[in-house]
């Protein structure tokens, strides 16, 4: 439930848009849409046992798109005076006058707008003073660097509180705004033994901060996945199953998804242009969108166009069923908008029944992969290189740390020979999987 002063944000905001909207009508217009931000938090950051940044933030912003036919402009302010809106509205409808035509540009189809909004339960605001939040930035940073001796360094810890309000209308009547919070916490520290010396991280987010990771329990798992990369070795290269942690798994989608959005595929610039209908993954492969979990990160009831987001299938028994498009892309493509103007919302790979420990039985030997280095991926033949860390696997066991290694394929094959997904599911973010095996990738080492 919103608070009183929230109900006058949201009010206030939905009246701005009213007013953006109008002012484009008197300047010929034929369609216009427009929206409004209003956000407010804290963030802290704390090394060595000592604060190092305090920072409060607010903004504010709205920005205002116009159609004069089928030319389009957009302007935006963080000034809510009456004569900035003017002057807003004026920028955008020059540059809309000014403009070539583009026969896909206008506003959604009436017909995809939102009409009902579920409650998502996204708005938990953590009423944090700074006094507090250096306390637990402090605890979490010393429960890493007293876990054990050979933590002797630290990057620091961080905590952030964020909440806001958006609102969005347009000219064909729609017109809603909702608020949403996010906090976070995190925590670096960097270990030593002998010659051998690395780092490593945790982290936890939620839209409730009563549902955060304990600061001591942060601090711990950073310590403990810092001390066991230590002593890291070189591998020679070989070929051999790739077991991805889930929380590096979910880049796997994020590649997948870019692949499948309108953009790259009318650009042709997609490995998988032209796939719909054809089997991509295994049959036992099964990705969905959820964007109306309650408290989940990325849910939200419509695409930051106002079309309704709603729960659907990209991909059932393995065969890719729908693409990610927003009303432009989907007009380009000759099809209707996904909703996902701005995104995918709560993008799930459904796991499987093993924990981790099984699937590294079932990988037998092999590498299992905590971090990715580099940006080496290829979205319009699919060639995939990135460099690596993590663990050499033998008998089921892990054996050693690794490091200085890339790991290289092609995503087409790489989605086709998934050979299991994990029940250790990674909920801190928009995208959920469990530890991805991939059976036979190429790593170059020594």
């Amino acid at each position: 439930m919103f608070s009183e002063r929230e109900d006058e944000s949201l009010a206030r905001s939905e009246s701005l848009i009213a007013e953006l909207l109008n002012e484009a009508t008197k300047r010929g217009a034929s369609a216009a849409e427009a929206g409004v931000s209003l956000d407010h938090g804290l963030s802290v950051t704390a090394r060595m046992g000592e604060v190092e940044t305090i920072e409060h933030h607010r903004n504010q912003g709205l920005g205002i798109t116009v159609y004069f036919g089928q030319r389009k402009g957009s302007a935006s302010t963080n000034d809510f005076s009456p004569r900035s809106l003017q002057e807003t509205v004026a920028a955008a409808c020059k540059i809309a006058q000014a403009a070539a035509e583009d026969a896909f540009a206008g506003l959604p189809d009436p017909a995809c707008l939102a009409k009902e909004f579920p409650e998502l339960d996204l708005y938990h605001p953590w009423e944090l003073d700074a006094e507090r939040a250096i306390g637990l930035t402090i605890e979490c940073e010393d429960a890493a660097r007293g876990y054990h001796p050979d933590i002797t360094n630290s990057e620091g810890a961080s905590l952030s509180t964020f909440q806001g309000l958006r609102a969005l209308g347009n000219s064909l009547g729609f017109l809603h705004g909702y608020a949403s919070s996010r906090h976070s916490l995190s925590c670096s520290v960097i270990g030593q033994r002998g010659d051998s010396m690395q780092r490593d991280d945790w982290w936890t987010a939620a839209r409730d901060a009563a549902e955060l990771e304990p600061p001591v329990q942060v601090g711990r798992r950073a310590a403990e996945r810092t001390l066991r990369r230590l002593n890291a070795k070189r591998l020679t290269t070989r070929r051999c199953p790739v077991l991805y942690a889930a929380d590096v798994a979910t880049g796997l989608l994020g590649h997948f998804i870019g692949a499948i959005r309108g953009g790259n595929l009318y650009r042709k610039s997609s490995f998988l242009l032209n796939c719909l209908g054809q089997a991509i993954f295994p049959r036992f492969i099964h990705i969905h969108e959820a964007p109306h979990l309650k408290k989940a990160l990325g849910s939200a009831p419509y695409d930051s166009e106002g079309v309704a987001t709603r729960t659907r299938d990209l991909v059932r028994d393995g065969v890719l069923e729908s693409y990610v498009l927003s009303t432009y892309s989907a007009r380009r493509l000759g099809l209707e908008t996904t909703g996902n103007a701005g995104g995918v919302h709560n993008l799930i790979l459904d796991p499987g029944a093993a924990d981790l420990p099984a699937l590294l039985k079932s990988m037998g030997t092999g590498l299992f992969v905590t971090e990715l280095m580099g940006q080496g991926i290829n979205l319009v033949t699919g060639d995939y290189s990135r460099g690596a860390a993590g663990f050499w696997v033998e008998g089921g066991e892990i054996l050693y740390p690794v490091e200085e290694i890339t790991i290289a394929g092609n995503l087409r094959e790489m989605f086709r020979n998934i050979a299991a997904v994990g029940n250790d599911v990674d909920l801190r973010g928009n995208t959920r999987t469990g530890s991805i095996l991939i059976e036979g990738m190429t790593v170059a080492g020594n």
